[in-house]
Formats: structure tokens, C-alpha cells, sequence
């Protein structure tokens, strides 16, 4: 993109850091920050946020924080600090040596608490937590003022004193904001800045039994490490007055940034709380947070989805002031936009049937040069071996076969991949009347799927040899809820009354044996059946498990449905 592009073609964010530039705020510095509270894996809405954050960065030659509000010790942990920096970086993103956390700040944050006390700005409450939010009022009617709104500074400071000192338990007491309680934001009613909270930190350990609010310390981080633009979810709109407050209160800090609101992303058939998610994980009805059905990063690389997919998703779908849902069919295209280009081909058969050749010769095998990618002669060829017993998919044969369909039938050959032409002479069942094998005979005069006699056959298939194929574990992922939006619960129901029972489906195939010693995370196109990716976690040296990541097109299914 062209930072000199005409404004008219760009999204609201960016016209606004274009004026700030044209009007020389920050000397026209870009600083932004990626800000994620260590307490749970990201998932997909947050890598809208690192691309947005991160690609202002790049844009205008500026820069870009990643920081941890690691202000509820709590609910945080190192694993969490751990897999944000891996999604991070997987997603192709460098924040240099620009990483800190909030509790870097934990001294500073309470120097300018003080400093609000000093300036009678901030008082110490003792309210409970159920009287403090009734006090609140309603967005309709004001507040009320808590009865130690009025100490003096001398007992707020020492209060506040003690209340770091470790005098008081949790809950006991909080240090609150004094702006108005009759506000029509409820949010400067009298927020609260600090609780105490006797908890062990991630970081810190006992270092401290007070922990300063989000909304207290997110702004000063973002004025402590010079930010011009914190960007953040429309969620965050209302916080913003108390944004400003904060930071208009108080001297010593090094600038003001501008807090500027978006929506966030929502998609179809999915959740997007880390409550939830939390909730999904604990319970077990996943397998983790990196399990391939989970909209976490993690989740999705595991499943197979590359960064440059996600990346290009995010670009896409842009960023607005309202808020909306994007169809996850969108993500699923360009995964299949960027796998088409970069996935090798393979054959691998989910569902097999046997076939008989019974006019090739026993014993004998050959190799046929395959093309690892139709249109890419750089990724070169492979050698797949032939015999005389291959499997085939279940679904590529029917012994009454509707209209258009052109896979083999007891009257139609059809196609080997690169291999020959075969017709179907017997079928075999068993005494439930299943098909259990296919006896055909092969054309020798077709070898690598040409037809020197001109002959025309609509099918092509793909098989592996019975003798050579690799037998592995291939699980089939589908969307982890029936409803199309789970998160709204407007019916009454619990967001996991909506799982899909049907999520996962486990099944063993066959593949091509020159998968043995595919790696963790390697792509594959398996021929007409979709794309698939090298299990991360359970697959072993010689036993690969494939998880498939995404369908293909199946224009088949459309006529089966329509017939």
C-alpha cells in the first residue's frame, strides 16, 4: 500500500493518521501497540489486531509494541505470555525489542496514583463490591456518592499506603477515580483504579497485593511508551472519556495518545470470547486451546491455515465502525487461494475399496513420474508405485449411477490418475450385500492416462496401491457449532447446546507411501478430496496423522443434491 494513495480509498483509521501527519501531530510519528491480556489463547479477532496494528507500523515507517496487561494476576500465565509470542511471530510479525508488560509499569502506576490522591482526584472506598455496583445507578439515573468520597488527602494517602502494605484483605477497600456520579457514562461514575487482590503474579510474585484496574493502567502504559494511536475494539468506545481523564489528570507522562475505536471481528459459526473458549477448554469438550476445530491461532495453524491466508483474510474484510459478521466461508477461499499455489499434491484415500486388476500381472510393480503440482514444474515429480491391487474411494464407484456421473460404473471405465484406463467387470459383496472389491481389467496400451485410439472418458480418479500405501489416521474437522451465531444466546440457550456433535470424525486411510516421513505441519492437496496438513502433535516418526484443513470445491455434491 501507498501512503500517498488518494484518502477517499482508505478506511477511516487510516484517514485519521493521515491527518495527523499532514497536520504534523507527534511530529508525524506512528506508534502503535498490539495490547492482549495474558489469559487465554488468541484466536482469530486478535489477529485482525496484530495485522491492523502492526501493518500501521509498516506503513508510515513507524513502530509497533507488543504488550502484556498482565494487570489480574489471577486469570494470567506464563503459558499464555508464551503462545502469544509464537502466534505473533508465526503470523509474521516482528516487535523488535519493543515487548513489555504492564507490570513493568507497577511502580510508576502507583507514583501517579498517588499523584491523583495529592490532587484530589482519587479517594480510597471501602463499599463492597455489591454496594459499590448498586451505587452505580443506571444509564437512566445517576449515582450515588460512597460516604468516603470526601476523606481527606492525608487519609486517602495513608490508606492507600496500607492498602499496598498488605494490611487489608481482598475486597476490603478500593481506591476510585472521583469525577461524577451523575454521569451519562456510567464509566466515570467513580471507576475504580486499584483492588487489592492477595494473589500470586506471573512476574511479579508477592511483590504486590494491589493491582491497578485495565482502564487505569492501559493508558498510562500507552503514554509511558509514547504510543500516538491506540487502537483498540469498539467495546472500548465508552472507556474512552475515562482514557482521556486519566491521562489529562496527571503530569510527568511523555504524551497523550488518541485512542481510536473499530469493530471487531466477528465470524459465522464461531465464538469469540476467551471466556468461552476458556469454558470449551476446561471442560474438555475440546481437546485444547490448539485444538484444529478452535478459532485460535494456534488452533488454526495446527489445522493447517497458513499466515499468509490469515493475513490476506484481514486485509480483506478491513476494518469499519460497525459492527458486522464475515461468513467464514470468506477465511476458508483464501485458505484456499494461498494452499492452491503452495500445497503439494498427493494421493491419500479416506474411504477405501478394493480393486482387483486381474489381467495385470502378479506380482509385478511400476513407477509412474508424478507431477507434485500441475502448474509449479519447480516443486518437481514424485515416483508412485502400481500393482496390481489399489484402492480407490468408496464414492468413486456405483453400480447404478445417476445422470452425469463420471466415475466408474460396471458400464463406464474410467481414468487412473496418470496411471490407465480401466473398466469394471465383477462386483463383489459380502453377505449384507456391501461391496467389498471391484474386479477390472486395465488397458496396458494406456499407460500414463493416454488414450492413443482417440477414445473419450470423462473421469479421472485417484488410488494408491494396495501394496505400497501407508495406512494413517486422517480426521475430518467440520464447524464446531450448528447455529450460525452461537455467541447470542437471545433463544434461551447455552452458546454449547449449539456444539456440532459431528465436529470431528476420525477415520483411517491410505496415502501415498512417500508421505512416511512428512513432516509436522506439511500441506498437501490430497487429490480431489481436499487440503490436508501434517498433524503438529500426535503424529510420530513414520506414522503421520493428517488433519484436513480445508475441502475443495465439490461441484459433485451441488448435482447429487440437485438430482
Amino acid at each position: 500500500m501507498n501512503p500517498s494513495e488518494p484518502s477517499a480509498s482508505l478506511d477511516f483509521i487510516r484517514q485519521i493518521i493521515e491527518q495527523d501527519r499532514s497536520a504534523g501531530k507527534n511530529g508525524g510519528r506512528v506508534h502503535t501497540r498490539f495490547p492482549p491480556e495474558p489469559n487465554g489463547y488468541l484466536h482469530i479477532g486478535h489477529a485482525k489486531s496484530i495485522c491492523l496494528n502492526f501493518g500501521l507500523a509498516k506503513r508510515y515507517q513507524g513502530k509497533c509494541n507488543l504488550r502484556f496487561d498482565d494487570t489480574n494476576p489471577t486469570r494470567e500465565d506464563v503459558e499464555y505470555v508464551e503462545s502469544i509470542q509464537e502466534d505473533v511471530r508465526w503470523l509474521g510479525f516482528d516487535w523488535e525489542n519493543r515487548m513489555f508488560f504492564a507490570s513493568d509499569y507497577f511502580e510508576k502506576l502507583y507514583q501517579f496514583a498517588v499523584q491523583l490522591i495529592q490532587k484530589g482526584k482519587a479517594y480510597v472506598c471501602d463499599l463492597t463490591a455489591e454496594q459499590f455496583k448498586s451505587d452505580r445507578g443506571t444509564p437512566t439515573s445517576p449515582g450515588r456518592e460512597s460516604p468516603h468520597r470526601n476523606r481527606s488527602i492525608e487519609e486517602n494517602l495513608d490508606l492507600f499506603r496500607r492498602m499496598r502494605a498488605g494490611e487489608f484483605a481482598d475486597g476490603a477497600r478500593t481506591l476510585r477515580a472521583r469525577i461524577d456520579m451523575a454521569s451519562p457514562n456510567i464509566h466515570m461514575r467513580d471507576p475504580a483504579l486499584y483492588r487489592i487482590r492477595h494473589a500470586t503474579h506471573h512476574r511479579t510474585g508477592g511483590q504486590w497485593c494491589i493491582y491497578p484496574t485495565y482502564d487505569y493502567a492501559h493508558c498510562i502504559s500507552d503514554a509511558l511508551e509514547s504510543i500516538t494511536h491506540s487502537i483498540c475494539t469498539l467495546e472500548f468506545e465508552v472507556h474512552r472519556p475515562l482514557y482521556d481523564w486519566i491521562l489529562d489528570q496527571l503530569d510527568g507522562l511523555p504524551c497523550h495518545p488518541q485512542q481510536i475505536e473499530f469493530a471487531r471481528l466477528n465470524l459465522t459459526y464461531t465464538v469469540m470470547s476467551k471466556r468461552k473458549l476458556l469454558q470449551l477448554v476446561e471442560e474438555k469438550q475440546v481437546r485444547g486451546w490448539d485444538d484444529p476445530r478452535m478459532p485460535t491461532i494456534a488452533g488454526l495453524r495446527r489445522r493447517g491455515y497458513t499466515p499468509e491466508a490469515i493475513r490476506e483474510f484481514c486485509d480483506r474484510i478491513g476494518v469499519a465502525k460497525r459492527e458486522n459478521v464475515i461468513d467464514m466461508a470468506l477465511l476458508d477461499y483464501c485458505l484456499r487461494q494461498d494452499l492452491e499455489v503452495r500445497a503439494r499434491r498427493a494421493m491419500g484415500i479416506l474411504r477405501p475399496l478394493k480393486i482387483v486388476l486381474t489381467n495385470y500381472p502378479e506380482g509385478q510393480t511400476e513407477e509412474f513420474d508424478i507431477p507434485n503440482h500441475p502448474s509449479d514444474a519447480a516443486m518437481g515429480i514424485r515416483k508412485v508405485s502400481f500393482s496390481r491391487e489399489l484402492y480407490i474411494e468408496q464414492e468413486d464407484f456405483r453400480e447404478d449411477a445417476p445422470k452425469k456421473y463420471f466415475r466408474l460404473t460396471p458400464a463406464q471405465e474410467v481414468r487412473l490418475r496418470s496411471a490407465y484406463l480401466i473398466k469394471c467387470q465383477k462386483v463383489i459383496k459380502d453377505a449384507t450385500g456391501k461391496i467389498t472389491e471391484l474386479q477390472c481389467t486395465y488397458d496396458p496400451a494406456t499407460r500414463g492416462g493416454n488414450t492413443p485410439d482417440g477414445r473419450k472418458v470423462k473421469g479421472t480418479i485417484h488410488w494408491v496401491s494396495a501394496a505400497h500405501a501407508l495406512p494413517a489416521e486422517i480426521r475430518l474437522y467440520d464447524r464446531l457449532f450448528t447455529k450460525e451465531d452461537p455467541d447470542n444466546e437471545s433463544d434461551g440457550k447455552d452458546f454449547k447446546t449449539h456444539l456440532n456433535p459431528n465436529s470431528l470424525e476420525v477415520i483411517q486411510g491410505f496415502v501415498e507411501a512417500g508421505l512416511r516421513d512428512a513432516q509436522p505441519g506439511s500441506r498437501f492437496q490430497f487429490e480431489r478430496l481436499g487440503y490436508f496438513c501434517v498433524d503438529s502433535m500426535d503424529s510420530k516418526p513414520g506414522h503421520p496423522v493428517f488433519n484436513r484443513t480445508v475441502s475443495l470445491r465439490d461441484s459433485w455434491a451441488k448435482i447429487e443434491k440437485k438430482g
